[in-house]
């Protein structure tokens, strides 16, 4: 079996309700050209994706992945997409995934330069391999994300609850936490709010309490962290969204990343201090989002 296995996927309006959309899908060579030297996705990051856990060929969180990129296809002024031919999308590529871990990208571009139409593709490959990561945790270190907690509100062009192509910024703050000794980074407001980490979404434990930051704020509304919070609850655990300070962070029981290749990796330090990590929570955690869903 290839490696990677990729469609290139013909964007349907979002009124076409045709039962079939096989006929708008194109199988790619992973190993030939397939993008325009005009494309946006490359020359800007114009664009938004999807990342989407597999467990022996079948996607988690399908529905929860169409909506979100939908919603951040919207805050982009990008045509909305048919999530039927993308639910379709996802189901053909699934059907090539390698045995055991493998991860879906969606992407979604605004196309060519002067185009007549968005460019759409989506892939599966083998998932790295986060096994020790799961085991062992993170050390994060808290970054600036340079705006106050209600810039999101205030200046929507900042496109900050999306989940865009630009990643340049979330890249160099995983570069700067190493540099700083650390594995990854949870960004703060500059009001002194915590938002996320640069690829994942922040949950926190107070006693029989689980909290995450509101999906306010420019904070992207994460698709495992709602899949742990349904298995939270289903235990007899209270769960909330609540507006978290760098000190919450400090003071929580245990802490975890959460996000659907990585799946639970608990905080180990912030800003080098130890922080407590519940193991068999997160072995628990870890059981469950590796079960398809």
């Amino acid at each position: 079996m290839a490696q990677r296995f990729a469609l290139m996927i013909a964007p349907a309006d979002v009124a076409d309700d045709r039962a079939d959309f096989s006929s708008t899908f194109t199988e790619m060579d992973v190993a030939a050209p397939a993008l325009s030297v005009g494309e946006l996705s490359t020359q800007r990051g114009d664009g938004v994706f999807e990342s989407i856990g597999v467990i022996d060929g079948h996607a988690n969180e399908v529905e929860a992945h169409v909506q979100r990129l939908a919603h951040s296809a919207r805050l982009c002024d990008l045509p909305a997409p048919n999530l039927a031919q993308w639910r379709q999308a996802i189901e053909a590529v699934a059907a090539h995934a390698p045995a055991g871990e493998a991860v879906i990208k969606l992407i979604l571009s605004r196309g060519v330069e002067h185009g007549p139409a968005p460019t759409a593709w989506a892939t599966v490959a083998a998932a790295p391999d986060f096994s020790a990561v799961r085991r062992d945790g993170v050390k994060v270190v808290t970054l600036d994300r340079g705006y106050d907690l209600g810039a999101a509100e205030r200046a929507p062009w900042l496109l900050l609850g999306a989940k865009t192509l630009s990643y340049a910024v979330n890249m160099a703050a995983l570069r700067e936490a190493k540099r700083r000794g650390a594995d990854d980074a949870i960004f703060v407001t500059r009001d002194g709010y915590v938002l996320e980490a640069p690829t994942a979404s922040l949950i926190l434990r107070s006693g029989d309490e689980f909290l995450t930051p509101a999906p306010g704020g420019g904070i992207l509304h994460g698709t495992t962290q709602l899949s742990v919070f349904e298995h939270l609850e289903s235990r007899g655990f209270t769960t909330r969204y609540e507006t978290l300070t760098a000190t919450d962070l400090t003071r929580a029981d245990s802490a975890w990343l959460v996000s659907s290749i990585r799946l639970a990796a608990p905080i180990t330090a912030v800003d080098g201090a130890p922080l407590a990590s519940d193991l068999e929570l997160t072995a628990e955690l870890n059981e469950f989002l590796l079960s398809p869903r």
